[in-house]
């Protein structure tokens, strides 16, 4: 076992190395871009047991459902993604990003399970501090 990881490790370049880095910090930075816009742009009150949307609404059939299609797919690659970064060594905000697939998945049930993530005193602290920063209100949580 110990001898094929070392032929493995071996086998690796420096090129394929820097590409693998590279390919690493580009999803991370496109992670923390997507987490910030979305926490940015989200209704304060959208973690409030009172918070009502209709998405797309006025739009075609064809229209909404392939968005809520598209979005839903989105989703739960952000979910995987997220379960990657929350990896032991793995650098990255892993609760953030499962948070963000769990707002774009339309399920029963998703709410109580955001709502469990976004009361996590570090996580929402850090979202109202970056929401602050663009002059947002505070999230109103239930």
């Amino acid at each position: 076992m110990i001898d094929w990881l070392s032929q493995l490790w071996a086998s690796i370049t420096l090129g394929q190395m820097l590409i693998g880095v590279a390919l690493f910090l580009g999803s991370l930075a496109l992670s923390f871009g997507a987490i910030a816009i979305v926490m940015i742009k989200i209704p304060a009150n959208y973690f409030s047991t009172h918070y009502k949307h209709d998405f797309l609404p006025g739009s075609p059939f064809i229209v909404r459902w392939g968005a809520v299609i598209g979005k839903n797919i989105l989703g739960v690659l952000l979910i995987l993604l997220g379960l990657a970064l929350s990896l032991p060594g793995v650098p990255g905000q892993g609760i953030l990003t499962i948070l963000l697939g769990l707002i774009m998945l339309d399920i029963p049930g998703k709410r109580p399970l955001e709502a469990r993530i976004i009361q996590r005193p570090a996580v929402l602290s850090a979202i109202n501090n970056l929401r602050a920063r663009y002059a947002k209100p505070p999230l109103d949580v239930d």
